[in-house]
C-alpha cells in the first residue's frame, strides 16, 4: 500500500511540475523569438521576487489568489464549474463594504459582520445558479457568466452619489463610505509594508476545506457525486440538495476573496477594486489538482510571477510575457494532468495484469502438484 501511494503521489506532482517547466520553456523560446535573452528575465524576476518586501507583495497577494482557489475547487470536486466567483466576491465585497461604512461598532463586532455579510451575498448570488441547475437545468456556466454580468450592473448602479456611493473629498473618485478605525483588520508588522493579518483567515478556510472534504459524511457524498450522480443517487445521496449546497458554500468561499484588500487595505469600495480575481481561481485551482496544499503552491506562483512582471517593464521587457507565462501554464496543466492520467491508467493496468498472471501460475503450478 505504500509503495502505490507513493506513486500516486509523484504522479500527482509530476503534472503541475511538467507544467510550470514546459511554461518557463515556451517562454524562453517567445522572449528569444523577439530578441530578448530568457535566461536574463528569469533571473531578474527571481532576484527580484526573493526580496522581503518582494515577499510581502506576494504573501498578500496569494491570499487573496488562495481563497479564490478554493471557491472555486469546492465546485471542481462536485463536478461543478463555478466560473461566477468572479461576480460573487465583487458583489459580496461591495455590499460588506456598505455595510461596514454605514455602522460604527466595536471591532470584536464590526469586523465579523462584515465577513458574515460578504459570505452571506456571495452564498446567496451563488446559490441562483445552483437552484436554477437542479430546478431547470441550466447550466451552471452560462447562468454564472450572466451573473457576473448583472453583478457588475448592480454594482454600477449602487455605486452612485445618493445612493450607496460616497464622493471623496478631493470630488475625484466614488467609492463606499470608508470602514471606521475599528473595522481594519490587524496586520503583521514587516518592513517596508506589513503583511495582512487576513492570511490567517485563508489558513483557516484552507483546513476546513481539507478536513470537510476528506473528513467528514457530507465531504464523502460532495465528491462520490462529483464522480458520478448516479451511483451517489442509487446509494441515497440527494444530488439536487448537494448541488444547490455546493455552490452555496463555494460561493460563501468567494465572498472571502475580497476581505483582504476591504479590511487590510483600501478599507472601501470603489471603481479601482481588484477584478479577474475569480478567473484567476480556476487557474490556481487546476495547478492545485484541487488540493489545499497545491492551490496554496499554485497562489504563490501566480502572485511571483505578477511581482517579477513589474521588475522587467523596468528593464526593457514587455509586461505581457507574464501573460505568456500564467496562460501556458494553464494550457500546459490541462495536457500534462491528462498526459499523467494516462500514463497512471496503463501502468494500473499492467499490473493488474501481472497480478493475474502470477496468480494464474500460482494455480497452474498447484493443479501440477496435485495430480
Amino acid at each position: 500500500m505504500k509503495k502505490i501511494d507513493k506513486e500516486r503521489l509523484l504522479l500527482g506532482i509530476a503534472a503541475p511540475v511538467l507544467a510550470i517547466v514546459v511554461a518557463f520553456l515556451v517562454t524562453a523560446l517567445v522572449l528569444a523569438a523577439t530578441g530578448k535573452e530568457p535566461f536574463s528575465a528569469f533571473g531578474i524576476m527571481f532576484d527580484y521576487g526573493v526580496k522581503s518586501d518582494s515577499q510581502v507583495y506576494i504573501l498578500n497577494k496569494a491570499t487573496t489568489y488562495y481563497l479564490a482557489g478554493l471557491a472555486v475547487a469546492v465546485g471542481f470536486r462536485m463536478n461543478l464549474f463555478n466560473i461566477g466567483v468572479d461576480g460573487q466576491y465583487r458583489l459580496a465585497a461591495f455590499f460588506a463594504a456598505a455595510v461596514g461604512g454605514a455602522l460604527t461598532l466595536p471591532g470584536a463586532l464590526q469586523i465579523p459582520l462584515i465577513i458574515l455579510t460578504a459570505m452571506i451575498v456571495g452564498a446567496m448570488w451563488a446559490g441562483i445558479a445552483g437552484v436554477l441547475k437542479v430546478t431547470r437545468g441550466v447550466s451552471e456556466v452560462v447562468s454564472t457568466i450572466m451573473l457576473n454580468a448583472i453583478a457588475t450592473a448592480i454594482i454600477g448602479y449602487l455605486l452612485q452619489q445618493n445612493r450607496l456611493g460616497h464622493l471623496d473629498e478631493a470630488g475625484t473618485k466614488i467609492s463606499t463610505k470608508p470602514l471606521p478605525e475599528s473595522s481594519h483588520f490587524f496586520e503583521f508588522p514587516t518592513t517596508p509594508t506589513p503583511i495582512w493579518g487576513f492570511i490567517v483567515v485563508a489558513v483557516v478556510a484552507g483546513v476546513a476545506y481539507w478536513f470537510t472534504l476528506s473528513r467528514t459524511r457530507f465531504g464523502f457524498d460532495l465528491r462520490t457525486v462529483g464522480q458520478s450522480g448516479t451511483a451517489a443517487e442509487a446509494s441515497g445521496v440527494n444530488v439536487k440538495r448537494m448541488v444547490v449546497t455546493s455552490m452555496l458554500i463555494s460561493g460563501a468561499v468567494a465572498g472571502l476573496i475580497g476581505m483582504p484588500t476591504l479590511l487590510n487595505d483600501s478599507f472601501e469600495y470603489s471603481g479601482d477594486f481588484p477584478v479577474g480575481i475569480g478567473f484567476t481561481g480556476i487557474a490556481i485551482a487546476l495547478l492545485g489538482r484541487n488540493h489545499p496544499i497545491g492551490i496554496a503552491l499554485g497562489a504563490l506562483l501566480w502572485g511571483f510571477l505578477e511581482r517579477g512582471t513589474g521588475k522587467l517593464e523596468f528593464e526593457g521587457y514587455d509586461k505581457e510575457i507574464v501573460g505568456v507565462i500564467q496562460g501556458v501554464i494553464v494550457l500546459c496543466v490541462v495536457i500534462a494532468y491528462e498526459v499523467v492520467r494516462r500514463y497512471g491508467l496503463k501502468r494500473q493496468q499492467s499490473k493488474v495484469g501481472a497480478e493475474l498472471a502470477a496468480q494464474a501460475a500460482r494455480n497452474s503450478d498447484q493443479q501440477e502438484v496435485s495430480a
